[in-house]
C-alpha cells in the first residue's frame, strides 16, 4: 500500500501484502463463513448425513458430529477459522450443538449482508443483533422446563436425544441409559447444585464384538496385566492397597562404595535384600490386602513372594489411573508402605485379568459407590468404534448439562420458533433501523427448523407456514418431526425430543458474538504468505469425499 504526498509517493505496508476494505472486507468475510456453514448444514438432524474426511496421510474419518468436521477439515481463511472456533468454544462449554451454532452464525451474516445492501451501517446491525441475542436467552429462559439429577427418564431422553442424529441411533436407548448411569455414578453435590467432571469417566475403545456390546463398568479398567504367573487372575470381595511407591530395594541418594571378601559376606548382603522385599510383602499381607496397584515398579522377588501369599499385583499404573482407582474403591494412595493400614484399602467386588482381543487387561469392578467409572465402547471397526465413541461423549456432555442447569427445551426447531416468534414482537416496541437487524435475527434463527425440513426432504416453506401458524396459536412445543410417516408439523414434547437449555444458550452466545465480531471488520490486511514446506501443503488434502467441498473458494 502507497500513498501520495506531495508527489512522492511513500509504502506503508510490505510488498506482496493484500488488503481489501469497507463493503469488500465485510463481503468476503461473509462469503467465507457460509461456506463453512454451508458445509454442515446437512448433518443436521436425525436424517442428516454423514461426511468422510481424508486427511493427507489417508486415514479415513466418516462422521456427522459438527465438532468433529470443524476439527478435522484444514481451514485457511480468517473468517473460516474463526467460524472453527465458534464450534470449538460452543463443544467446550457444552458437549453439543455444534453445528447448530455454525449454521445461525452463517444465517446471521447472510441476514446481516441483505441489510447492508440496503444500506443499513455495521453498527446499527451489531446493536441489533446484541439486542436480539439478550432477548433470545430470555426467551429460552421463559419456555424451559425444569428438571433434576433424580429425573431419570427425562435425563434419558435428552440423551436419546442427542444420539438420535447419530450412526448408532439402533442402540441409542441402551447407550442412553450408560451414559445417565455413569453421570450419576460421578456426580457431586455442592453448596450451588450438582457439580460433573468428565474426566472421571474413562472410555475406553476397542475393536471388536458390535455397539450393543458397549457396557458401563462401576470402576476401572487398567490396560496392564497381572505382573506374575502363579498369582491369582481372579479375586472377590478384594481389598486394594494403592501404592505410590516402589516394592524395590531404594537405591542411595549418595555414592557409596561395598567391599566384599568371601562369598558368605555376599551371601548376607543378598539375605539382607531378600529380607527387606520380604518385610514389604509382609506389611502388605498384614495390612489384609489381597491385592496390589502399584505406580512404580515391583521387583522379580518380590513378585514372587507376593505370588506365594496370594496376593494378585499390577505395576507401573499411571498417575490418573491411580486418582481414578482411588475415588472408584474408596482407598488412599500411600506414599510409604509402613504407613499401610486396613483403613487405607479400598474396596471391590471384583478384580479379574480379562483377555480383550490381544490385550491383557484388568478390570476392577462392582464398586459400591464408584465416584469414577469406565465405559467399555465396542464396535465392528475402528470407525464405528470411534463414531460410537463420539456419540457417547455427546450423550454425557447433554445429561452433564441438564444436571448443572436444571433446564431442559423442547427440540426440533420448536425453542427456535418460539424465540423467533418472540423476536419479531420485540422487533415491534423498538423505533429506529435496530428493528430491522432484530427481525433479521429472528429471521436467521427460523435455519434451524428449515434445515431440519430441508434435510428430511420435506418442503420448507410449507413448513415453516404449519410451525408459524402453530406457535402463533400458542401451540410452543410444536416442531419438525421428520421421523413422522403422517404429520410432521407435532408436539416434539410427546415425541420425547428434548434438549438442554444450557446447549441452545451457548450456541446463541456463540452464534451473535461471531457474527457481531466478522460485522465489525472493514479492513483486512494479509501479509504475503511464506512458501510452503517441503513435502507440500498440509492439510486435508482436498478434503476427498466431503461432497462438493474440494473447492472451496477462500478456504482451502
Amino acid at each position: 500500500m502507497a500513498i501520495n504526498l506531495a508527489g512522492q509517493p511513500i509504502l506503508i505496508l510490505k510488498e506482496g501484502t493484500e488488503r481489501s476494505k469497507g463493503k469488500d472486507a465485510i463481503q468476503q468475510n461473509i462469503n467465507a463463513a457460509r461456506v463453512i456453514a454451508d458445509s454442515v448444514r446437512t448433518s443436521l438432524g436425525p436424517l442428516g448425513l454423514d461426511k468422510m474426511l481424508v486427511d493427507q496421510f489417508g486415514d479415513v474419518v466418516i462422521t456427522n458430529d459438527g465438532a468433529t468436521i470443524m476439527k478435522e477439515i484444514d481451514v485457511q481463511h480468517p473468517a473460516a477459522k474463526m467460524m472453527v472456533e465458534v464450534s470449538k468454544t460452543q463443544d467446550e462449554e457444552t458437549g453439543d450443538g455444534t453445528t447448530t451454532s455454525v449454521i445461525v452464525t452463517g444465517e446471521l451474516l447472510k441476514q446481516a449482508a441483505k441489510l447492508l445492501e440496503q444500506k443499513i451501517h455495521p453498527t446499527v446491525i451489531t446493536e441489533g443483533y446484541r439486542k436480539a441475542a439478550d432477548e433470545a436467552l430470555k426467551i429460552i429462559e421463559k419456555v424451559s422446563i425444569k428438571a433434576s439429577i433424580d429425573d431419570v427418564e427425562m435425563l434419558k431422553k435428552v440423551a436419546m436425544t442427542t444420539m438420535g442424529t447419530k450412526s448408532v441411533v439402533e442402540s441409542r436407548a441402551m447407550l442412553a441409559d450408560i451414559a445417565v448411569k455413569a453421570i450419576k455414578a460421578v456426580a457431586e453435590k455442592g453448596a450451588t447444585g450438582y457439580s460433573v467432571d468428565l474426566d472421571n469417566i474413562q472410555i475406553l475403545k476397542k475393536k471388536g464384538e458390535g455397539v450393543e456390546q458397549t457396557r458401563l463398568i462401576e470402576g476401572i479398567i487398567l490396560d496392564k496385566e497381572v505382573v506374575h504367573s502363579g498369582m491369582p487372575k481372579l479375586l472377590k470381595d478384594a481389598k486394594i492397597a494403592l501404592l505410590e511407591t516402589a516394592l524395590e530395594i531404594e537405591k542411595t541418594e549418595f555414592d557409596a562404595k561395598l567391599q566384599i571378601n568371601s562369598p558368605e559376606q555376599m551371601q548376607l548382603f543378598l539375605d539382607q535384600e531378600q529380607k527387606m522385599l520380604q518385610d514389604m510383602v509382609e506389611t502388605i499381607a498384614k495390612s489384609g490386602a489381597n491385592a496390589v496397584f502399584c505406580q512404580k515398579g515391583i521387583d522379580d522377588l518380590a513378585q514372587h513372594f507376593l505370588a506365594k501369599k496370594g496376593i494378585m499385583a499390577v505395576r507401573r499404573i499411571k498417575k490418573s489411573d491411580m486418582d481414578k482407582l482411588a475415588r472408584a474403591t474408596g482407598g488412599n494412595i500411600i506414599t510409604r508402605l509402613k504407613d499401610l493400614s486396613a483403613a487405607d484399602l479400598g474396596n471391590a467386588g471384583l478384580v479379574e485379568e480379562r483377555k480383550v482381543l490381544d490385550d491383557y487387561m484388568v478390570f476392577v469392578e462392582q464398586c459400591k459407590n464408584p465416584k469414577s467409572v469406565v465405559i467399555m465402547v465396542r464396535g465392528g471397526s475402528d470407525q464405528i468404534a470411534d463414531e460410537s465413541d463420539r456419540s457417547l461423549h455427546d450423550g454425557l456432555c447433554v445429561v452433564k448439562d441438564v444436571v448443572v442447569e436444571n433446564a431442559v427445551v423442547v427440540g426440533g426447531g420448536a425453542v427456535e420458533m418460539e424465540i423467533a416468534m418472540g423476536l419479531r414482537s420485540f422487533a415491534d416496541t423498538m423505533s429506529g433501523r435496530e428493528q430491522l437487524a432484530v427481525k433479521a435475527f429472528a429471521d436467521a434463527i427460523e435455519i434451524i427448523p428449515k434445515t431440519l425440513a430441508e434435510n428430511a426432504g420435506l418442503d420448507q416453506i410449507d413448513i415453516l407456514m404449519k410451525l408459524r401458524s402453530a406457535h402463533g396459536s400458542g401451540k410452543s412445543n410444536v416442531g419438525v418431526s421428520v421421523l413422522s410417516d403422517a404429520e410432521h408439523v407435532v408436539d416434539m414434547l410427546g415425541e420425547a425430543v428434548i434438549e438442554p437449555a444450557l446447549v441452545k444458550k451457548q450456541a446463541i452466545k456463540s452464534a451473535s458474538e461471531c457474527a457481531i465480531l466478522l460485522l465489525r471488520i472493514d479492513d483486512v490486511i494479509a501479509a504475503q504468505k511464506s512458501a510452503a514446506p517441503p513435502g507440500g501443503p498440509g492439510g486435508m488434502g482436498g478434503m476427498g469425499g466431503m461432497g462438493g467441498m474440494g473447492g472451496m473458494p477462500g478456504m482451502m
